[in-house]
């Protein structure tokens, strides 16, 4: 079933080539720079522990560079080892390889901890004073950002072991999780993760409410490792949090963002006081099907007006590219690279793991891109939102390794933006009845990014406050945790189910990078503020947007947005970008107004 949709679709041979990173699995480059990685770490370390504070600025810039070298080829390895593994999550060798680099980054990891340790230890004023050298200019931003650490640093052998730990810690979990949803079959047609959540989308109601009954019953299966992972991992950041005397569950993900907690806190309320905005979607939505009663798995049927025909490959790579085009030819010709020089896997595999993404990997090679795509627009949303990432992460690699790694929050900006680039291109082509259903498909896109992302971040808040305060969850503790904050965002539009209490075991954020989903809401309600700065200037707006891409994560999220005139503490900002979500909404019922009235 998987290979004639690949082979309907033209994606059986849209595979990545891995070459640019490394020539085989199984070839001797990968040992080799395995051990000279382990080498060049033992080098430095045997050379500069102990001596970071008598070092001038260009000792300083000298170690750090030599730190950059050997970051940048454990993430070559980790890239290659990473990628290789995850469109066969079933091959012991892809695994062991894993594992293999994992242990590696531990080890390396330990050796060179003492640059953070010493570094931070630093007098404040000999640190400012090192900083304001012309010779640390390339370095300065990220040794800053390491002093925001400073505070929760613990002793040298403790972190030395946290180092050593890491392999049979959240990575070794996460992989478990990665493998056991790999290879899990939904259903009596043992079908992927990937098509029993395509079913949610279907017209036929009945198709819906089946896909969402496998989906449920796949996760209850697996209840007993799932509650188990979530539990270890959330109590695994507890005892972190602690030691390092975090004040709060977020603290790590806000200071790893660059952002103070002040300024989530004003963006989760701003979302959170409009849910409204949900509830009077829906109760149109309701009024489209037919006037009954949603439940879960009716949030994402489609309006009518909107079928479509299943969308090729080349179709797709080319509604994209056009859309890319038509704001900036640089950002299209990049975007053609990924297409031509294989650097995206898009067929749907068994042992092949489900959603999206986008992996940076190093500046000397170029990112990759992994989809799993079933030829409908959310699918073509899917490729416009990766290939964002992918332009991204390339301009930013000529920041070099370290500066190049983008905040999360601003991580999401470029694909945020590419998916509204092709939405206005698509639009203004479709007649009334299906542009009232692609604009209402693109409303429960947002509402995926931005409420939704918010809700989820409500859950992580009650989650892992209840396991620190009660201990060990129960699978129904989390389920009712679930329900009690994904409620509130659908008010009685929607009814939610018990069933839907399990769907909190399958979100992969919630383990791998705790805290991250506000960073979706961040990113979105960025992004329309700065299209509506690109609607008013034109062509201006063009250079000032690909110089923040380029950017990277040389400098914080306050700093990279102040010249387009934004200041990420004004609650003003984040309700301005609701207001044009509000606006959305009312065209969706002016579209509506206009066909019943006709």
């Amino acid at each position: 079933m998987m290979h004639d949709s690949n082979t309907q679709l033209g994606t059986a041979t849209v595979l990545w080539d891995l070459g640019a990173l490394y020539p085989a699995a199984d070839g001797p480059e990968i040992q080799n720079d395995i051990a000279r990685c382990r080498e060049m770490a033992e080098s430095l370390a045997a050379e500069a522990t102990g001596r970071i504070a008598a070092l001038d600025a260009g000792g300083l810039d000298r170690v750090v560079g030599h730190l950059e070298a050997i970051d940048t080829l454990l993430a070559r390895l980790g890239a290659f080892a990473y990628l290789h593994f995850i469109t066969q999550t079933g091959d012991a060798a892809a695994s062991a390889l894993l594992q293999q680099v994992e242990e590696l980054e531990a080890a390396v990891g330990k050796l060179t901890v003492f640059f953070r340790l010493e570094w931070n230890r630093l007098d404040e004023e000999r640190a400012l004073a090192l900083l304001r050298q012309p010779a640390l200019r390339r370095y300065r931003h990220y040794l800053a950002v390491l002093r925001r650490f400073a505070p929760h640093q613990l002793s040298d052998r403790e972190e030395e072991l946290l180092q050593e730990l890491r392999p049979v810690g959240r990575s070794a979990w996460n992989l478990l999780f990665d493998k056991l949803f790999g290879q899990l079959r939904f259903g009596a047609r043992e079908r992927t993760e990937e098509e029993v959540l395509s079913d949610l989308y279907h017209p036929d109601r009945e198709v819906r409410r089946n896909g969402a009954e496998e989906l449920t019953a796949g996760l209850r299966a697996n209840l007993h490792i799932l509650t188990h992972v979530f539990n270890t991992l959330a109590a695994e950041k507890m005892i972190a949090d602690r030691m390092r005397r975090y004040p709060a569950w977020d603290s790590a993900i806000n200071l790893n963002n660059e952002l103070e907690e002040r300024t989530v806190a004003i963006l989760v309320d701003a979302v959170v006081a409009r849910y409204d905005i949900v509830h009077r979607y829906y109760r149109l939505k309701r009024r489209l099907l037919g006037g009954g009663e949603l439940f879960d798995y009716d949030r994402y049927a489609p309006v009518p007006g909107g079928e479509e025909a299943a969308i090729p490959w080349e179709q797709c790579r080319r509604i994209v590219l056009e859309a890319f085009a038509g704001f900036s030819p640089e950002m299209a010709a990049i975007g053609e690279r990924f297409f031509a020089e294989r650097w995206i896997h898009a067929p749907i595999l068994a042992g092949k793991r489900g959603g999206a993404f986008a992996h940076p990997c190093v500046p000397e090679a170029h990112p990759y891109l992994l989809v799993n795509y079933t030829g409908n627009m959310r699918d073509v949303a899917t490729v416009a939102h990766e290939l964002g990432h992918g332009v991204h992460q390339f301009l930013a690699a000529e920041q070099g390794f370290y500066n190049s790694d983008t905040p999360l929050v601003l991580a999401e900006t470029a694909s945020v933006f590419a998916e509204l680039l092709v939405f206005k291109a698509q639009v203004g082509l479709l007649a009334p009845k299906a542009r009232l259903a692609f604009i209402c498909q693109k409303l429960e896109s947002i509402f995926a990014t931005v409420f939704r992302q918010v809700a989820m971040n409500r859950f992580e808040a009650a989650m892992h406050t209840s396991r620190r305060q009660q201990g060990e969850l129960s699978a129904d503790q989390f389920a009712a945790l679930w329900l009690e904050t994904q409620r509130p965002m659908f008010g009685d539009a929607v009814t939610l189910r018990d069933d839907y209490g399990l769907w909190w075991a399958y979100i992969s954020h919630f383990l791998s990078t705790p805290g991250y989903v506000y960073s979706y809401a961040f990113g979105e309600l960025l992004v329309l503020a700065l299209y509506a700065r690109y609607q008013e200037e034109g062509e201006r707006f063009v250079d000032r947007y690909l110089e923040l891409l380029r950017a990277g994560g040389s400098g914080s999220p306050y700093d990279l947005v102040r010249p387009f005139g934004i200041d990420l503490d004004d609650a003003a900002f984040w309700q301005g970008g609701l207001t044009l979500i509000d606006r959305m909404l009312a065209e969706a019922e002016q579209e509506m107004t206009i066909i019943v009235n006709k």
